[in-house]
């Protein structure tokens, strides 16, 4: 499987940066997984194969370049772009989004080929494919109905946790596996902010540090959704957690796993 986080923050120079504020992975070119940065940062190859977008939840953060990204294609989409999202998700797209005050409707548009967008909705404990992917939707806790993932394809199975604080489902399940490649796993806030992460339902370091402690299989670990204001700060304390199998996930670089 091939997997690379999307740019979404640039520095003064217009060069690529660690920090991000919005959250798109593309997988084995053809799907993403969310689509917070996903209309300005793709590939020519991916913009023109990526047709299957899957949801972990509505945050603007992981949905913000979905818009965008149907409007640039509207107009040569020869199959519609397919969303495949909780319930939740898909009604606040409609509610929020895509209600001609924000952004147009596209479930209401045609283009000379047929439909644009297509939502299909998906369900907790459930596998579906998208483009030769299996994916099963896990419950995860963040502040709104969100899902994490296993993904599979033929030749490896990770885990995504998306965003989301304690939990103990989610590690259920992984545990199961009997093949786990990876782990990429939330820590959005430093350990000073705890408070913040309890409301806000997100992971620190020590938190981090916690959940992994429920995880029983040894694969490589990811770190990702490190908020940008703090990410210094978010760094040095996961590097100080000493864990050998445990890094922070590079933007821009495709990782086979």
């Amino acid at each position: 499987m091939r997997i690379r986080m999307l740019p979404s923050t640039f520095d003064e120079g217009g060069a690529f940066s660690s920090k991000q504020h919005f959250q798109c992975i593309v997988i084995n070119g053809n799907v993403a997984l969310d689509a917070g940065s996903l209309a300005v940062s793709v590939t020519i190859s991916e913009r023109s194969s990526i047709r299957d977008i899957v949801l972990t939840h509505a945050h603007l953060d992981h949905i913000a370049g979905l818009p965008l990204f149907i409007d640039d294609l509207f107009p040569v989409l020869t199959e519609p772009i397919r969303v495949h999202a909780i319930r939740e998700v898909i009604e606040a797209l409609e509610t929020h989004i895509f209600n001609w005050r924000i952004y147009p409707r596209f479930s209401e548009l045609q283009n000379r080929f047929g439909e644009v967008i297509e939502y299909n909705e998906i369900f907790p404990g459930t596998e579906f494919d998208a483009k030769g992917a299996k994916f099963l939707p896990i419950p995860v806790n963040h502040k709104v109905p969100s899902m994490g993932f296993l993904i599979s394809d033929h030749d490896s199975t990770i885990a995504i946790t998306g965003d989301t604080a304690e939990m103990t489902e989610f590690w259920d399940i992984v545990n199961e596996q009997k093949q786990l490649d990876a782990l990429i796993v939330e820590c959005a806030f430093p350990n000073e902010f705890d408070e913040l992460s309890t409301i806000s339902h997100h992971l620190t370091p020590r938190k981090l540090r916690s959940e992994l402690e429920k995880l029983e299989r040894n694969c490589p670990i990811f770190v990702i959704n490190i908020k940008p204001a703090y990410r210094t700060s978010v760094v040095a304390q996961i590097e100080s957690l000493g864990l050998e199998n445990l890094s922070i996930l590079e933007v821009g670089r495709e990782y086979r796993l």
